[in-house]
């Protein structure tokens, strides 16, 4: 958190192939709805693209909508990259397909929070809330 304001500022990032953002969507609606600015980068995104755009948005996190199976991977590499720019003080939320059994191991690659689909709107504020208070 690099600059004082009002608001909670995140990217939300769909990288890798997965070609569906409809829950994505919805989230950023949510968190705009609860005053956060929110910075979606679309589809398809590489890991690059996300790190680049973090860093030149000044986030205060990185929220990755992963439905495709591979979230230990872009999340490891997203990590890597940003410790390569020294930027690995911005925290890493993962949400999506995201089996029970890899949420300890995310978590202890360094995702701050995992969110699977189906967690509640209320547990998703609540977690920004309390996380990144202004």
């Amino acid at each position: 958190m690099n600059r004082e304001r009002s608001s909670i500022r995140l990217l939300l990032a769909k990288p890798g192939l997965d070609g569906h953002d409809r829950g994505a969507k919805v989230v950023a609606s949510l968190l705009r709805d609860a005053g956060m600015e929110v910075i979606y980068t679309g589809l398809r995104q590489t890991i690059d693209q996300t790190v680049n755009a973090a860093i030149q948005e000044d986030v205060d996190v990185i929220c990755l909508s992963i439905l495709s199976g591979v979230h230990k991977e872009l999340s490891g590499k997203l990590i890597a990259k940003l410790r390569e720019k020294n930027a690995e003080s911005i925290p890493i939320v993962v949400g999506g397909v995201i089996p029970p059994k890899d949420i300890p191991e995310l978590k202890k690659m360094g995702v701050m929070e995992v969110f699977p689909v189906h967690t509640s709107f209320d547990e998703i504020l609540g977690f920004f809330k309390d996380r990144f208070k202004r």
